[in-house]
């Protein structure tokens, strides 16, 4: 062999070993990736926990404080359960009435969590005899950022601090409906003012007081009287004599609430043949559309333009005239498929 070829194999075997080490180095730096890769993943599934997860979590990590001889009287993460489930007619935020009083007459029901007690039916008992309930619920389909100053339609785009409004885009994303009592069957609550989507978590249902419920001059000697009996073993009638006696103090709402106005709802030969042979509520696609469900973005950005929304197993079709305050309803058909509903998330609840 001679001394050319034997530097050629030298210099050969050169690059192969820089080759070996520079693998070796790729292969050290993808292990410490991959470790890091491992640790994220981990840090990830302990901190993850599913709803019934963490309600187990909570119960266990309270039993422990017990049995050391202390527990937690505040904390930063609340966990609560739902009691049950709300059905409406609204699969979808589109066109969902922002206040319950809106759509006054149209039925749904809550169905109470058979998990929470035993025999459900027993928690509503009494609850009968009451006329209207306040539903505090959990804006479960809220996704949107987090501002501590929302637009509310009446509004026009001004802005104002969140507090200061009904919005679901909250810190604690928290709904509150006073909603009348239409009936109860069994550990199914019905009523009328329905203001939130299909399958909207309920954390609590209250008995609507008047008493205590509605601003009023109430003296010191009445005040003490009224709380011998704890909330919902009040005689009614005394609770209703009692306000009305009682002079109401002055309640002061914004102008923008106060100066809210509603639009003309004008429904075609075609769309009330449709109404009739689906057997449709009118008043509520009325009271729906007169409150103008469009958001802020719809009303500035499309104006005067095509809007349908789901009601149940149909769907409305209308067209807006911003200029004459007139919203005219073209279509009700039965809904055939769902994706052909346009899914455009607005804002609900904002007032």
């Amino acid at each position: 062999m001679s001394e050319s070829s034997v530097e050629i194999l030298k210099n050969q075997l050169s690059i192969a070993r820089n080759e070996i080490k520079n693998l070796r180095q790729q292969i050290s730096n993808l292990q410490h990736v991959h470790q890091k890769d491992i640790q994220n993943i981990k840090s990830t599934l302990e901190s993850f926990k599913c709803h019934s997860c963490l309600s187990n979590t909570g119960t266990r990590s309270k039993e422990k404080d017990v049995e050391n001889g202390h527990s937690k009287s505040n904390s930063a993460n609340i966990s609560f359960s739902p009691i049950g489930i709300i059905r409406t007619a609204f699969s979808d935020k589109r066109a969902v009435p922002r206040q319950a009083n809106v759509a006054s007459k149209l039925i749904s029901r809550i169905d109470l969590c058979p998990t929470v007690f035993n025999n459900p039916e027993h928690s509503v008992e009494g609850l009968e005899n009451f006329s209207h309930i306040w539903i505090i619920y959990y804006f479960h389909r809220n996704q949107a950022h987090l501002k501590a100053k929302v637009a509310p339609p009446r509004l026009g785009g001004e802005r104002v601090g969140v507090f200061s409004t009904r919005s679901p885009h909250r810190p604690c994303p928290i709904g509150l409906s006073l909603v009348e009592l239409e009936r109860i069957e069994n550990s199914s609550i019905y009523f009328y003012g329905t203001d939130m989507v299909d399958e909207t978590p309920v954390l609590d249902i209250k008995p609507y007081i008047p008493q205590y419920d509605v601003p009023g001059k109430i003296n010191e000697q009445q005040f003490y009287s009224s709380r011998e009996a704890p909330d919902g073993e009040e005689n009614i009638e005394q609770a209703t004599a009692s306000t009305s006696n009682n002079q109401t103090q002055k309640v002061m709402i914004p102008k923008w609430i106060a100066n809210g106005s509603t639009l003309n709802v004008v429904f075609n030969e075609n769309s009330e043949q449709q109404i009739m042979e689906l057997g449709v509520d009118k008043k509520s696609i009325t009271d729906i559309l007169q409150a103008d469900p469009r958001s802020v973005y719809l009303r500035t950005k499309y104006g005067s333009q095509i809007y349908t929304f789901q009601l149940g197993e149909n769907t409305v079709t209308c067209k807006f005239d911003d200029q004459n305050s007139t919203v005219n309803v073209l279509h009700v058909r039965k809904v055939v498929n769902l994706s052909d509903i346009n899914d455009q998330s607005e804002d609900h609840n904002v007032e």
